[in-house]
């Protein structure tokens, strides 16, 4: 499963040779995991794929300012895309883009 988590996170963070900037952020991210302090991915991409209704692309774990975040890139079932900001600690939605005509829109299906 870290090896899973490692693959699907791509990184955020200080300026750095790629590499190590990815090697870093999967570090960061398994550290995180096995320390407990964050939830695992594929525990969050199950609630935001049931939730949002549809299907994650990309996923990337970043930290700011000392909050563990997942920012998910989800296709919805009506061929939307939503980028969706996750609190990796609680699993809770923090932000909810989505492009609709070249405007931003919230995405979130029960408002």
């Amino acid at each position: 499963m870290l090896h899973s988590l490692a693959l699907c996170l791509l990184g955020a963070g200080p300026v750095l040779h790629a590499d190590e900037r990815e090697h870093g952020d999967h570090e960061l991210a398994r550290q995180a995991l096995e320390q407990g302090r964050v939830l695992p991915l594929r525990a969050v991409l199950e609630k935001i794929e049931r939730d949002y209704q549809g299907q994650a692309l990309k996923v990337e774990f970043e930290q700011d300012g000392g909050r563990f975040l997942y920012e998910i890139r989800l296709l919805q079932n009506d061929g939307r895309i939503v980028k969706l900001k996750v609190d990796a600690v609680d699993g809770k939605v923090l932000e909810i883009q989505r492009k609709d005509h070249g405007k931003d829109r919230d995405a979130h299906p029960r408002r």
